[in-house]
């Protein structure tokens, strides 16, 4: 079952809602958050971001950052641009773009659920990562943004979220992407949505493990400092969007290097012709799986996996992440774990194929690799498998926004 409980959540004013809201932490540049900051003082990139508010190539200790970000919170609800809601809630959480939908339930889920595997992961997370996100967490006392789930949907959630959009939003704006967001606040069905959610078996991460990860880390160090812990206090849960896996659009996560191992372009095509059917192309995005891009020399081939496996492969083994990971970047081009090597990096797929061309054309890259997506049937398989995708393998669409709804610890 999957535990759900309303919050007293700490959100804008409903007419600032548009200015403060922000893209996640870890999907924009840093020169790119001081733009966004400087051209737009209310943006919660203040709180989620705040070491670019200390002069470039300062390098200001950890314990000055995160205490600007509390600070930074602090005077966002001093200003009364913030305000706590005054009894727990549900939300209802709608994303509009490009004519498709997606329309989740923001509420508290229980991080013991995290721990026992019914809100399963796909990825693994990066120690240095979680650590600066828990102690982000735990100098604002606050989980700033939302952990972005999926689920398998149900009649029962989607009547009550279907009543629920039939009320008044508290926010209804178009962000500068064009992205639609509508929120609506549920006070008086809370426990029809938890008796709801309770007949899901699973959640799945489908954004956001390094914030799970430090959410859990952050409940334990608490837990350590509280000798009257009782599995109650806010610090044992999680907010989060949870979304029905029908609604949810995933893109390519492709992956650009930074040399070809020593090879020449001649030898580089030898070796991938081993697994590979090379042919040059116009196209710049696969047409389906197995297939993949490339972006070398100023023209782009396409590469068609051409091995026989012996017996199918399983889950993991079938992503075409797997295929370019196991049959190209690890024989061909020694990177061998994708995770670590400093040879290696990845562009969402948000960014398109233009990005790609740019980061080859101006040195930054010799090479760049355009992959077909991967599926939510994928990521839930992979997941009931209790097992991890290959690093940067799901790019979800259009992301959530951080500073709508803000949990407090």
């Amino acid at each position: 079952m999957a535990i759900i409980k309303p919050f007293r959540a700490l959100r804008p004013v409903s007419e600032l809602a548009k200015q403060v809201s922000c893209v996640p932490y870890d999907v924009v540049y840093e020169s790119e958050v001081r733009e966004f900051i400087k051209a737009n003082p209310l943006s919660f990139l203040r709180v989620t971001r705040p070491e670019t508010e200390f002069p470039e190539n300062s390098n200001p200790p950890a314990d000055q950052i995160f205490a600007r970000a509390k600070e930074n919170l602090q005077k966002f609800i001093d200003d009364e641009i913030f305000a706590s809601e005054a009894e727990p809630s549900v939300y209802i959480y709608r994303l509009e773009t490009g004519g498709r939908a997606q329309t989740g339930v923001v509420a508290c889920c229980s991080l013991d659920e995290y721990e026992l595997g019914t809100i399963k992961r796909h990825e693994k997370t990066r120690p240095d990562k979680v650590e600066d996100r828990t102690e982000h967490l735990l100098a604002a006392r606050a989980q700033t943004g939302l952990i972005f789930l999926a689920f398998r949907n149900t009649e029962r959630i989607r009547l009550l979220i279907y009543e629920a959009t039939r009320t008044k939003p508290i926010y209804d704006f178009y962000c500068a992407d064009g992205v639609r967001q509508t929120v609506w606040r549920v006070a008086g069905q809370t426990e029809d949505f938890a008796a709801a959610f309770a007949e899901v078996p699973a959640l799945y991460i489908a954004d956001g493990h390094h914030r799970m990860e430090s959410a859990n880390l952050a409940r334990k160090k608490l837990i350590e400092k509280n000798p009257e812990h009782t599995g109650a206090e806010d610090y044992n849960f999680v907010v989060a969007g949870m979304f029905p896996a029908e609604d949810l659009r995933i893109l390519a996560y492709n992956r650009i290097v930074k040399d070809l191992n020593g090879l020449s372009e001649a030898e580089f095509f030898d070796r991938v012709r081993e697994h590979f059917v090379v042919t040059e192309t116009d196209k710049k995005v696969p047409a389906s799986h197995g297939e993949f891009c490339l972006y070398l020399g100023g023209k782009w081939y396409k590469l068609r996996f051409a091995l026989d496996f012996v017996q199918p492969p399983n889950a993991i083994e079938n992503l075409d992440a797997s295929i370019l990971q196991n049959y190209l970047l690890a024989p061909v081009l020694g990177i061998e774990d994708a995770r670590t090597s400093e040879r290696i990096g990845f562009v969402g797929g948000a960014r398109g194929t233009d990005e790609l061309e740019k980061l080859v054309d101006n040195g930054r890259a010799k090479a760049a690799f355009s992959l077909f997506p991967t599926t939510m049937d994928d990521l839930f398989a992979v997941s009931d498998m209790n097992e991890i995708m290959p690093p940067k393998s799901t790019w979800f669409e259009p992301k959530l926004k951080d500073g709508l709804l803000v949990h407090l610890i």
